[in-house]
């Protein structure tokens, strides 16, 4: 009996010996992230109004911006917002996959478009904002391809609110132009972000917001008209169980639009918000929530509007949607690497200039 105990404590002794070396294999596997620097030791298009504090250093390996994904630095809650909604909505596009004919029934696709492209625009936001701290040609590169995402997603938006919650008068109005109107507007959308970042050099902040602001409005009034048409029509509308999550849509985008257009609990708490409570985490929650919210009522039309959507759209209209989204996003692409060589060139002059 005595021989088991002592085979028990010793096995439990090597058990915590083992224990307590993990920290040090950990360490020797990755060794110790470089610390973050100030606002005055990055260049100022990488700083954030009232953000004094928390920025990672420049020029670092590919290997610790990675690895920041699990440091503590004022991009931190910006990835983790949009890589958390990336999963979400991952997860609700595979229950939906069991209940819905992705494949077969054309008349999914535009619910299909929408969730390709809220996959998207998640991923690339949290890649940008994971990455686009490695050097200055980077940080073009990656928030200019979190912009075609942005776009890219108005553009998924326009389709579903056409498709599924139009109704007949504004259909006969609108059929025809509509989303070619929506795929231009998405296409201005990703050209005024990509100016807007492009001009972090030369303009005042204010004169950036507006180019990413007003095209990207535009755009949202367009896409989202025949949603709100409907909710102006909520009361004469009987039981549609949509219309709770359509203006939760809404309220939730109008709430994101605020907090990045306006740094409100910066400017109240200057220097106290570089790891959490910047307006662009908030904007990336809100915007989180608008999309799971306009994925559900997408559904709930998609489901309970089939004989008004089946009548509206032919044959075929579908698949033409799926092309348009096709070229928008190559547009998009063109745009932000037109956009991306400009860019070069103006970092190369600088160089040679230093």
């Amino acid at each position: 009996m005595a021989t088991i105990v002592m085979e028990s404590i010793g096995r439990v002794f090597i058990s915590l010996q083992q224990i307590r070396g993990v920290p040090r294999m950990l360490t020797e596997a990755a060794p110790s992230m470089p610390g973050t620097v100030r606002d005055s030791e990055v260049p100022h298009y990488f700083r954030e109004r009232y953000v004094c504090n928390g920025y990672r250093p420049l020029n670092q390996k590919w290997r610790y911006y990675f690895l920041s994904l699990f440091q503590r630095h004022n991009e931190t809650i910006n990835v983790w917002t949009h890589l958390l909604a990336f999963l979400a909505i991952l997860v609700k596009f595979r229950q939906l996959a069991e209940t819905v004919d992705f494949a077969g029934d054309p008349h999914s696709w535009p619910l299909l478009i929408l969730f390709l492209s809220s996959l998207t625009y998640s991923a690339f936001s949290a890649v940008a904002h994971l990455l686009g701290g490695k050097s200055e040609l980077f940080h073009y590169f990656f928030f200019f391809l979190d912009y075609v995402g942005v776009a890219q997603y108005q553009y998924g938006s326009a389709v579903v609110h056409f498709y599924y919650a139009v109704d007949e008068s504004m259909h006969r109005l609108v059929n025809g132009i509509f989303m070619p109107a929506a795929a231009f507007f998405s296409c201005m959308s990703c050209l005024g972000c990509c100016y807007g970042k492009y001009c972090n050099h030369s303009l005042p902040t204010w004169v950036r917001k507006v180019c990413q602001v007003v095209p990207s409005a535009v755009a949202y009034m367009w896409d989202s008209s025949p949603v709100a048409k409907r909710l102006m029509l909520w009361s004469t509308s009987g039981d549609d169980p949509s219309l709770i999550y359509h203006f939760g849509q809404v309220a939730f985008f109008l709430s994101s639009a605020f907090f990045f257009s306006f740094p409100l609990l910066e400017r109240c708490f200057p220097g106290r918000c570089n790891f959490v409570g910047q307006g662009h985490q908030v904007f990336h929650v809100f915007l989180s929530c608008c999309t799971l919210c306009q994925i559900h009522a997408s559904h709930l039309d998609y489901v309970g509007r089939r004989e008004l959507y089946s009548s509206l759209h032919g044959g075929g209209e579908a698949a033409v949607f799926v092309g348009l989204y096709a070229v928008t996003l190559a547009a998009c692409m063109l745009i932000a690497a037109f956009m991306l060589r400009k860019a070069r060139c103006v970092i190369e002059v600088e160089a040679k200039i230093k």
